[in-house]
Formats: C-alpha cells, structure tokens, sequence
C-alpha cells in the first residue's frame, strides 16, 4: 500500500535535493511508490531518446562555446535537463502545443525545431525563427505546436491554458504542455491557469521543471510541501512526482497524463526532480552553492550518461548504434553553424516588421 511522504525529505548533507522517490497518481492525490514500472524500449525508441537529449547538450555546448562572441546577450543554459523535454515531448505530436521558459532551447529541439534556424536566431540572424530579432529566450516555431520561450517567468501558463481552451473548444484531441520552473510555481499565474484548467477540463499538462535552484535561491527553503505536485491537491487534480534525470520515467509518467488529457479528463501536474548544472545564466558566478554540489550530480546523476548506461546494458543497443548518432549530429551541427554564420543580419527598415497588423504611420 503507498504510503505519504515524509516531511521535509532533505540532502543529507542540506544541499539540493539528491535523486527523488517516485509518486504515483491515485484517487486520494501523490503518494509515494517504489518505482514507476518502466515500458521495455525498442532499438529505436531509445536511439531517438538519445539522439534528441544528445543534440540538446550540443546545441547548449555549442551556445556555451559562442556566447559573448558570435552571439550576443544572455542565454540560460538547459544542460543537465534534458531528459525532462525529451521525455514529454516524445509522447507529442507536432500537432500539441507547448509552451517554454526563459530556458527553453531545450523544449524547443525536442518538440521538432531544426538546429539550424534554432541557433540562427541566437546568431541574430534574418533566418533565425524569429528572424533574429528574438534570440535565446523568444525561440518558437509554431509549425511543430512551439508556442514560444518566454523571457518573463511564469509568462507561459496562461497561453497553455488558453490553447488547451482553443482545443477544447474546437472539440479536439490534441493537448497543451506548459514547461515552468520550479520557482515560477509561486507566481500568481500559476494558481490562476490552474485553477481555470480544473475548472473547466482543459487538457492541459503542467510540466515542473524543479531544478533545485529558484535562480539564486535553493527551492527547498522557500516551500513548506515536500513536493510541488501535492499542491495539485488543492484543485483537485492528480499530481505526480518522477526522477526528472530518468528518461524513462519522464516518458512513462507524462505518457499516462497525456493519454488522460487526450481522453478529456483534465489537466494535471508533472513534476520532474533535475537539477541545473550550470549558472541561472552563462556569466552567473553561482556563489550561491558550491562546485562540490554541482561535480555530485555531474559526476552521479547526468541524465545523459545513466541512459547510455543502462541501454548499453540491458543490450537495447549497441555501441556502434551510439557512435552513429554521434556521427550524425556532427554533420547536423556543423551544417547548422555554417548556415548561421553565412546567413545575413535583418535590415533596418524590417524592424518593426510582425509588430503591428497591416501598415502603421508612426509619424500621422
């Protein structure tokens, strides 16, 4: 029988969070459960989970690389997150919808952006998605249901809920995500979009990105709930806690409220323990935690090594497989960073160009 969980479940040295338990959805609301039983993979549903969390770390190594250079102005990195977009957004087609963060290269890559237009924009670029005028935290494409990184926090909860709205008036089956962080879960919009979401049965998933640091702030100092998802309690919706640094578990556990989104059921919370390895930003010096804290979760707990691991293991692939992969994304890179720096700067006379709608005389 699951049982609740502990409170104030803490490191036990009173660092960020270490690896979760994993909760599971019931009746009664989030309850712990040993583990979340794991669908077995095919060869190539764990080659395209790999390939995607593997061109995330690029794409971020890669603005990691450049920043302050070729690109110019901030950037927050995803790097150690990965397995959480990937994860969800395997279970989406592009005809879902969902929407980002002020880190959001990562949501952007794994729900079917391409690379090079992607790191065009940050290249300030005229071929970039938002013909460089938007850069690393406006990336969207809305022909794969991105609706858009959004440098406010908080910003994305509202426009999911609204095209989760949009599908249900339309009588359709297809769904809304919306990716937030941890810190973004006190904002007052939250508790609006939610609320509204129970309400009326939007299908509509909040995904919880719960990196362990509000920006400068460790998030466990700041809540008095073990884990975000019990707050779902108070709407009356189911919320489910899962290793955010487990591939698996993301997939499996979003899979289930997807399925029952789809179905008409309603929304629900999705909260996946991660952690961020980097600063809140590229230059952020991080004097708010210690590299000791940061090596640990490198070094344990990388999302990208423990899925290589154990699918090199467990025999789903070989090695030769992974190499490939490899391979490909060195060609894709590479192709991308050539038609970033050759493609041309926006002009002048386009700046005010998906502004206004239709001709506006600034000077009448």
């Amino acid at each position: 029988m699951p049982r609740r969980f502990p409170r104030k479940a803490r490191h036990k040295s009173g660092r960020a969070h270490a690896p979760p338990h994993i909760q599971q959805e019931t009746n009664q609301g989030t309850y712990e459960s040993p583990h979340i039983m794991s669908t077995p993979l095919t060869t190539q549903q764990a080659v395209d989970l790999y390939t995607t969390m593997r061109k995330i770390r690029r794409f971020e190594e890669t603005v990691k690389a450049h920043i302050g250079k070729e690109i110019v102005g901030p950037a927050h990195l995803y790097i150690g997150e990965e397995a959480v977009a990937t994860g969800v957004c395997s279970n989406l087609t592009h005809h879902d919808y969902v929407t980002s963060t002020h880190r959001g290269h990562g949501h952007t890559l794994a729900k079917g952006a391409r690379v090079d237009r992607s790191l065009a924009e940050l290249y300030g670029r005229a071929t970039g998605y938002c013909k460089g005028k938007g850069g690393s935290m406006h990336l969207a494409d809305f022909s794969v249901g991105m609706l858009g990184a959004n440098g406010v926090v908080g910003g994305g909860f509202n426009i999911a809920t609204g095209a989760a709205l949009a599908i249900k008036q339309r009588h359709g089956s297809d769904v809304a995500v919306c990716f937030f962080g941890d810190g973004a879960s006190s904002r007052g919009t939250f508790h609006e979009a939610v609320n509204l979401a129970a309400s009326w049965k939007l299908p509509v998933i909040y995904v919880c990105e719960n990196n362990a640091w509000a920006s400068t702030t460790r998030f466990d100092d700041i809540k008095n709930v073990d884990y975000l998802s019990e707050r779902a309690q108070g709407y009356g919706i189911p919320g489910v806690t899962v290793d955010g640094n487990d591939v698996e578990s993301v997939r499996d556990a979003s899979a289930k409220l997807i399925d029952r989104a789809r179905r008409g059921d309603g929304p629900s919370i999705l909260e996946c323990k991660t952690y961020r390895r980097d600063g809140h930003f590229i230059t952020d010096p991080q004097k708010y935690r210690s590299q000791e804290e940061v090596e640990e979760w490198k070094l344990y707990n990388d999302p990208i090594d423990r899925f290589r691991r154990k699918i090199l293991l467990e025999g789903v692939v070989t090695q030769d497989d992974l190499d490939a992969v490899e391979e490909r994304l060195d060609q894709e890179f590479a192709q991308a960073l050539e038609f970033a720096v050759n493609s041309p700067f926006p002009k002048a006379e386009d700046a005010l160009d998906d502004v206004f709608s239709g001709e506006v005389n600034l000077y009448e």
